[in-house]
């Protein structure tokens, strides 16, 4: 079975040299992509297995994943090493993904037509076997996971009020911070 971490050939040979390293941090690599334009740019998404990775954790990963890369030498020429959070409307690249993120909506695209389509919008239902779970209109449709192209959670205001409560749970955000932003995302700021 296959991943979304890494598509393309240059993609696969870059994860191979920074899943090592980010996992040896004690980190996940969630994605990874060389984006062409100007000066390339390797863009890295990291996370901790429970989620909430913070600034200085990604300083860390940039620092030694240069080096690598610098020993390396894989990509020809310039590039910009780019090493973020997934966000909130974080891609989903493996199949536990979709396990972890069950009870949230998520638009998947495949890489064949399904049944006459390709995009499919949704709440996720889990997985089964190697078969992403996701109700749709016309009912609960399983894909394999092989199939997908490209899946990410959608961002709606019941998922940024749990990674909120996640974060605040964790410490990463004290509670009048959480209360404030909570304010916010009900839409009772008041000025």
């Amino acid at each position: 079975m296959s991943d979304l971490i890494a598509k393309a050939a240059i993609d696969r040979r870059l994860a191979e040299i920074a899943k090592p390293v980010v996992e040896g941090l004690g980190f996940e690599l969630v994605r990874i992509r060389l984006m062409g334009g100007k000066i390339d740019t390797v863009q890295v998404m990291a996370d901790k297995p429970d989620g909430g990775i913070e600034v200085d954790e990604l300083g860390q990963i940039s620092t030694e994943l240069s080096a690598h890369f610098d020993v390396e030498d894989p990509i020809a020429g310039e590039y910009t090493l780019e090493v973020s959070s997934p966000g909130i409307d974080r891609p989903l690249t493996r199949l536990k993904d979709f396990e972890m993120w069950q009870g949230y909506e998520a638009k998947i695209e495949t890489e064949e037509l399904i049944d006459g389509r390709r995009r499919f919008k949704g709440i996720i239902a889990g997985t089964e076997g190697d078969e992403v779970l996701i109700n749709i209109d016309e009912g609960t449709v399983g894909l394999k996971f092989d199939w997908l192209s490209d899946a990410k959670l959608v961002l709606t205001d019941e998922l940024i009020r749990e990674v909120l409560r996640s974060r605040k749970d964790a410490g990463a955000i004290d509670e009048t911070q959480f209360d404030e932003i909570q304010e916010i995302v009900d839409g009772e700021e008041t000025t």
